[in-house]
């Protein structure tokens, strides 16, 4: 049938989630039947609007099947399909990092051997055209070999590898991210202006286009894209003749860094570009949860960043008709460029998603502190992160009995010159790397000193010469700084401050 469509992200070697309704749509001629079918199960839809949404009933985990759609004289089958969990990859560049550039991640794919993983990576244009189109037909599904999985987030990966191995289930990923993105890229303009702080995204772009004609835009745009490229590959010269070149050293050489480029509609780090062009192409795939590793590109605005967090979770959960989709996020972890003064803001970024944790429901944490790199806002090292994810996902989504958190701080009491400060998830004491470091106290002016902090079994007792009588407290309030108190289990003390009001 002419103009019958399945959405792209349904392939052969797709995974479908177990125990949950599954969606199935695409487009066609209004008033044609469609029907899917797979294990003994048939679904029906008529095209309303030139749209068709079908329903399969919940299934059981297993596979390879087939699964077929037919519309009038039209007929597919899809192959290999499995029945397992699903869980969407979204954020910036820390989830897209590639499985081939991670610390170890060669020998990961030379090495690992029968891993029931799969992955989808949503078409990822920041402008929908007729090319935009054509790549998104060409994508699919793909099972894990060492070719072919090297561009896979190596955060999803070793989520994944962990979950399959533990449940016994085949886990597939939907890798839907894009490196230096805001919050704001994944979400809609109705969403961000419903409120003055989010608001300021779309009205910063407004300021940034007034007066200029939607081809005046693109062309700028593309000619911006044309400078780019030719800046990289002068800078890619540049550091093979001075590989510790600092970046004045770099753009002096080469020409002023103009990333990310003029502000538009071809441009993919527009508010809301890449809701339109990457999730809602994917949207309302069924899924188990998602995994969220984003924040380093909102820290220019981290006292809005609550808010913005809690607005895309709701969004994503609206759009793929889940209130209480599991949504798991990665607390940022230490990081600071070796040239900038420590700004503080990635403090506020994490505590903004602590408290997303703490206040909405059905989310978990993983908190990866001890992950970050000095001067390297890529670390290498995903297989914590990862793990930790999956941790989160065992724990909240799939009940099991594991210990997937951290020490996390509770409450605290005023006792003389010092702070009791007592914690979730520490029933067994922590662990110390090293000497114990981090602590901060003040008085009512707010002025901050080192504290000496002295551990008896979960609680910790802080205090320092110069505060007499204290009243705030803090944990690791620095953009970057030595981690050396953990849990039991591994996972560090999440960061903290006894109160949002100590500025």
């Amino acid at each position: 049938m002419a103009g019958f469509k399945i959405a792209a992200v349904f392939s052969d070697n797709m995974v479908l989630q177990r125990g949950k309704n599954v969606k199935i749509w695409g487009l066609g001629e209004d008033d044609a039947a469609v029907t899917v079918s797979l294990c003994g199960n048939t679904a029906t839809a008529i095209v309303r609007d030139g749209k068709w949404s079908a329903e399969l009933p919940p299934m059981t985990a297993g596979g390879p099947y087939e699964m077929s759609v037919e519309c009038g004289d039209f007929s597919r089958i899809f192959r290999n399909v499995c029945i397992g969990e699903v869980w969407l990859c979204g954020g910036q560049s820390n989830m897209e990092l590639e499985l081939q550039n991670c610390l170890n991640g060669k020998e990961t794919l030379e090495n690992d051997k029968d891993v029931n993983v799969r992955f989808y990576y949503t078409n990822k244009r920041g402008y929908i055209d007729d090319e935009f189109y054509r790549a998104e037909e060409n994508s699919g599904w793909g099972e894990f070999d060492k070719e072919g999985s090297r561009a896979w987030s190596a955060v999803g990966y070793f989520f994944a590898r962990k979950l399959s191995r533990e449940l016994g289930v085949t886990v597939g990923l939907i890798g839907c991210n894009w490196g230096g993105t805001s919050a704001s890229a994944w979400m809609s303009r109705e969403r961000l202006l419903a409120d003055k702080d989010t608001a300021a995204y779309i009205e910063e772009y407004d300021k940034a286009i007034e007066g200029k004609t939607f081809e005046q835009c693109c062309k700028e745009y593309d000619e911006y894209c044309e400078y780019d490229r030719k800046w990289n590959e002068k800078s890619q010269e540049f550091y093979k003749i001075k590989p510790d070149a600092t970046w004045d050293e770099v753009q002096e050489h080469c020409g002023k860094n103009l990333w990310p480029g003029p502000m538009g509609p071809k441009n993919p780090f527009r508010p809301t570009g890449l809701y339109e062009t990457m999730i809602k192409r994917v949207m309302p795939y069924t899924l188990a949860g998602i995994l969220y590793y984003q924040g380093e590109s909102d820290d220019h605005r981290p006292d809005t960043y609550y808010k913005l967090f809690r607005a895309l979770i709701d969004e994503w959960r609206e759009g793929w008709g889940d209130d209480e989709l599991p949504f798991i996020c990665v607390q940022l972890p230490m990081f600071k460029y070796a040239n900038d003064p420590d700004y503080k803001h990635w403090c506020k970024i994490r505590e903004a998603q602590y408290r997303v944790y703490k206040t909405v429901k059905n989310t978990g944490i993983a908190v990866i502190l001890d992950c970050g790199e000095f001067n390297e806002i890529h670390p290498k090292d995903k297989v914590p992160v990862g793990e930790r994810l999956c941790l989160q996902a065992e724990k909240l989504v799939y009940g099991m009995d594991c210990d997937a958190f951290g020490p996390m701080f509770r409450s605290m009491v005023k006792r003389g010159n010092k702070l009791e400060l007592y914690f979730d998830h520490a029933e067994n004491g922590f662990d110390v790397k090293g000497e114990v470091k981090g602590f901060e106290l003040a008085g009512e002016d707010k002025k901050f000193f080192t504290a000496t902090a002295e551990i008896d079994g979960d609680r910790i007792t802080i205090s320092a010469p110069e505060v007499e009588k204290p009243f705030y407290g803090r944990y690791n309030w620095f953009n970057f700084a030595d981690v050396t108190v953990f849990g039991k289990n591994g996972i560090p003390l999440a960061p903290f401050r006894t109160n949002r009001n100590d500025d």
